[in-house]
């Protein structure tokens, strides 16, 4: 078959139709073989069994005394600051990857946060911003002033220039609760970390990346292999084959991230799915 032109706006464009019939049959090709993947290997592992009585509290269920950091999974939330954010129905269905406030997210139980904020202290995904970083904060000092033992990892990015003085902002808002950048940290309790409680990652896109023993963590503490697909096994398959690269945990002096997100891509417009 062969390439047909099409006018959009001033500009022409070829389009493949065969490609672009590939390209729509891709993800739903892809979901089913993460489907009998899942129904021929199971989702257990060790620890899956465990269902704690109050997701809010979980690290409190497990024993802070008797639980390392290290061994620890955490669950946590990609974009984590994008409900309400944009304007309803025109930037937002492209922009928001949380429906849960902060606060809600810590409540059910993800105690990782990613945060993006822009030059202006407003939080943002990409181009699209939300309410002002205080708001993020707030909630987190209301979880941790609700609970005694959980612990949060909050992850700190810029887009488009850094705030300024935003790393003693961090330092002032949050005082107390920060727990000291620390490669001992990996193999020490929860209980030997309170009563500070927050483990917070600072990753300017242009200022000084925060210094050893000091009250924010550089970016090298939280890792990650992402890529930018909106196909499901190829995601799921990107995520095994890096995790596989890394240490064990128990030698590990570093947390590593694994989202299991896809990107819609304006070429693919399926159902359905999404940025989360």
């Amino acid at each position: 078959m062969s390439t047909v032109l099409t006018k959009v706006g001033e500009a022409v464009i070829a389009v493949n139709p065969v490609a672009t019939l590939i390209r729509l049959q891709e993800v739903p090709i892809e979901e089913k073989a993460l489907e009998e993947l899942l129904s021929s290997s199971g989702d257990s592992f060790p620890g899956s069994g465990h269902r704690p009585e109050n997701r809010k509290t979980w690290m409190e269920g497990l024993g802070p005394n008797n639980v390392r950091v290290h061994q620890v999974a955490w669950p946590g939330t990609h974009d984590s600051a994008t409900n309400g954010i944009g304007i309803n129905l025109i930037t937002r269905p492209f922009a928001q990857c949380q429906a849960l406030s902060v606060y809600e997210q810590l409540a059910t139980g993800c105690q990782v946060l990613d945060v993006h904020v822009q030059e202006d202290r407003r939080v943002c995904h990409g181009p699209v911003t939300g309410y002002p970083v205080d708001v993020v904060l707030d909630d987190v000092k209301r979880f941790l002033a609700e609970t005694s033992s959980e612990i949060i990892i909050l992850e700190m990015r810029t887009e488009f220039g850094d705030p300024a003085g935003f790393d003693q902002f961090l330092v002032d808002r949050l005082g107390d609760h920060l727990i000291r950048q620390d490669d001992q940290v990996f193999n020490k309790t929860i209980a030997e970390l309170l009563p500070r409680r927050v483990i917070c990652v600072w990753k300017p896109s242009q200022s000084l990346v925060p210094n050893p023993g000091g009250l924010l963590w550089s970016a090298g503490y939280l890792r990650d292999d992402w890529i930018d697909t909106d196909l499901p096994k190829t995601k799921f398959d990107s995520n095994l084959s890096s995790l596989s690269r890394n240490p064990p945990v128990s030698r590990r002096k570093y947390w590593y991230r694994v989202e299991n997100t896809v990107t819609p891509k304006g070429d693919n417009v399926y159902g359905e799915y999404g940025d989360a």
